[in-house]
């Protein structure tokens, strides 16, 4: 059996360079340890370093580049770090253009979600990430940008369960997602949606609801905005000191969508 004991040397080590900056340096120590001792190594190490480490780390990756952390992040391990995600976000950047910063996190959750083609992993990551307060406002900030195609998918998930197509009007990046998270937690599912739509209901109230170009124009029903929810999330970061927010008990819906 693989002894254990360098483990504690590389947790330090990584963390010594990303909190450094230096996120090419820290993957290159992934990279050895698992020539060295294996990729649970670098699972383990992940599992352990604080999610604030973490999250600095998986924030210099997106869908575009290729990250060890990102294809082994334990899926706890990547739910913790997201709550510490908007801590870098400034006034500035929420105020000027809240798309882009949105845009952003999706680029960095789509693509650690949909880094492997292994569904069990890809459906453990999403019902980790979305079983937390933080969680819901992350989903609900992503859904955000597209609130009339996630309207769809919810309409199409109360009408046909398992049998829906996943088809919009639009048919937005984020639709996959979408669906991803719906058959992976149906908790996480309705609480992004109750994030964004406090007044939502399974039902048909805002199928026919009518959405404005403007971001800055206030809709004609419940949905918080953008820029809102970036807030939320802001104020949702964890002090260092204390432990990650114990997950949050949200109402359900219960209508088992996909049984």
């Amino acid at each position: 059996m693989a002894t254990t004991s360098h483990l504690p040397a590389l947790s330090r080590q990584v963390s010594e360079l990303v909190l450094a900056g230096s996120l090419s340096h820290a993957e290159q120590a992934f990279s050895d340890a698992v020539e060295e001792h294996g990729d649970l190594a670098v699972v383990e190490v992940l599992s352990n370093l604080p999610p604030q480490v973490t999250a600095l780390h998986l924030a210099g990756f997106d869908g575009g580049k290729t990250s060890l952390a990102t294809l082994l992040v334990p899926p706890q391990a990547w739910a913790d770090s997201l709550a510490f995600f908007a801590a870098t976000w400034s006034d500035d950047n929420i105020e000027d253009d809240p798309e882009r910063v949105a845009e952003s996190l999706f680029s960095h959750v789509h693509g650690v979600v949909f880094s492997t083609d292994d569904e069990e992993r890809r459906a453990a990551l999403l019902a980790a990430a979305s079983s937390s307060d933080h969680g819901a406002t992350i989903f609900a900030i992503l859904f955000s940008m597209a609130p009339r195609d996630i309207l769809e998918v919810a309409d199409e998930i109360i009408s046909k369960g398992p049998y829906m197509t996943g088809q919009t009007s639009s048919d937005s990046d984020l639709v996959p997602l979408a669906i991803e998270l719906a058959r992976a937690s149906e908790d996480g599912w309705d609480r992004a949606l109750f994030e964004l739509f406090p007044d939502f209901r399974h039902s048909a109230d805002l199928a026919d609801a009518e959405f404005s170009d403007d971001p800055d124009e206030e809709p004609n029903f419940m949905q918080r905005s953008t820029k809102e929810l970036l807030y939320r999330l802001r104020k949702q970061v964890p002090s260092t000191r204390s432990n990650v927010p114990k997950r949050g008990a949200r109402k359900s819906l219960g209508t088992d969508i996909f049984s």
